[in-house]
């Protein structure tokens, strides 16, 4: 027998075997892991969830600001059209459905204030569903340095408070009202003056109805149904849902002076209250709750 057959045999042979497989790469295996973690634990697929929705606002942003510059030239409350048509898409990715109720208050002729409740970082997809045209918010300080959604925010207007700093806080509100009267904007703040999950609100803060009688306009306030059965932290627990939102009939402030602020909140906190348990199915606590006025 020919050797150099058998070698060609041999090496044929070889050639026409099928390659062996690698392993697979780090990415692969990586993120196979992280999916099978996420299936598994709640907790960590809360995590992912809430850290796609934080990417997702940082590349929201990010893209919104350049369209924002080069529509608006700047900061201006204009700004906010363009950033709610961007954010309301956010519910689609998410799941989130509305049911919106008495739009109609907010067709005002002229400035007013608008309170709310504040429940979770999703409050600004609730918010940009119903925000009105020449709408303006009153944000914490801090917000302005979280990178792109800091700059988005100063872009579209935001009014920023330093909350450590009680004089510089009413310094700000009293100019907010000369700005509200002059540029003819609406002005939406949280009351509760920091997120609350609890299904329930906290006692009120008095700027925004200080703000209301200075400026004799009158307060309009809205009430979205509690996030709890479908959104909370505690319970790791972040899925899709329905959200319920009722714009109240706004409470005139023309005549009011100082000595009627605390009554002006008892009666926003007590109708938000009831209008809050109504819309989210649960019934009212009679005792709890706490003073509807923080001091």
């Amino acid at each position: 027998m020919d050797p150099s057959s058998s070698s060609s045999s041999s090496s044929s042979s070889s050639s026409s075997s099928p390659p062996s497989e690698g392993p697979l790469p780090w990415w692969g295996v990586a993120g196979a892991l992280v999916l099978l973690a996420a299936a598994l634990s709640p907790r960590l697929r809360f995590r992912l969830r809430i850290g796609s929705y934080c990417l997702l606002c940082l590349l929201a942003s990010a893209l919104t600001a350049p369209a924002c510059l080069l529509w608006n030239r700047g900061r201006t409350v204009r700004n906010m059209t363009i950033i709610k048509n961007v954010v309301r898409t956010f519910k689609y990715i998410y799941g989130l459905r509305f049911e919106l109720k008495g739009l109609e208050h907010f067709e005002i002729e002229g400035p007013c204030v608008i309170i709310s409740n504040h429940q979770s970082i999703l409050d600004m997809i609730g918010l940009m569903e119903i925000l009105p045209e020449r709408c303006v918010q009153i944000a914490k300080r801090e917000l302005m340095y979280m990178g792109s959604v800091g700059l988005i925010m100063y872009l579209g207007g935001v009014i920023f408070i330093n909350r450590k700093s009680t004089s510089n806080a009413k310094s700000v509100m009293a100019d907010v009202g000369q700005a509200m009267m002059s540029e003819n904007v609406k002005v939406w703040i949280y009351p509760e003056g920091t997120r609350n999950g609890s299904g329930d609100l906290l006692p009120f803060k008095k700027g925004a109805f200080h703000l209301a009688i200075q400026t004799q306009v009158p307060v309009v306030p809205v009430v979205y149904s509690s996030f709890t059965s479908f959104y909370n932290p505690k319970k790791h627990l972040f899925t899709s849902g329905k959200i319920r939102v009722e714009v109240l009939p706004p409470v005139p402030t023309e005549g009011l002076t100082a000595s009627d602020v605390d009554e002006l909140t008892d009666r926003c906190y007590t109708a938000m209250r009831e209008t809050l348990f109504r819309i989210s199915e649960r019934p009212a606590e009679v005792n709890g709750g706490g003073p509807s006025v923080s001091h």
